[in-house]
């Protein structure tokens, strides 16, 4: 009997097998500076949106009369909750009208607190 010098075992071959769990944390790492970009496009957006609505507060809102309508009319629509008594003394005042009168197509200014 000869002796044989024991073969080379060579160590199998593993392929690398990345499990359902594995994935969905590569993809979340992967997609996490997108959506960090996303959320901060966002907030952007949204701090440019609330300094351009300020602006747009500073320009006093106006309402145009229509044919037919009073300053009690006008005053209901705009502050349904007040006391319309107060909102037309308040248009009055801010308008700088002769009386209670108005004409249709005339242009008042809303005072501050119902021009919301």
């Amino acid at each position: 009997m000869t002796a044989t010098a024991p073969a080379e075992i060579a160590a199998p071959r593993t392929r690398l097998r990345i499990t359902r769990r594995g994935r969905m944390v590569l993809t979340g790492l992967a997609a996490a500076p997108l959506v960090v970009g996303i959320f901060a496009t966002a907030l952007g957006g949204a701090a440019a949106t609330a300094t351009s609505s300020s602006a747009a507060n500073a320009v006093p809102a106006s309402i145009t009369v229509e044919a037919g309508q009073s300053l009690w009319q006008i005053a209901a629509v705009v502050a349904p909750d007040a006391n319309p008594a107060d909102v037309v003394a308040d248009i009055i005042a801010v308008n700088d009208l002769p009386g209670g009168a108005v004409e249709p197509g005339q242009l008042l200014v809303l005072p501050a607190a119902y021009a919301d």
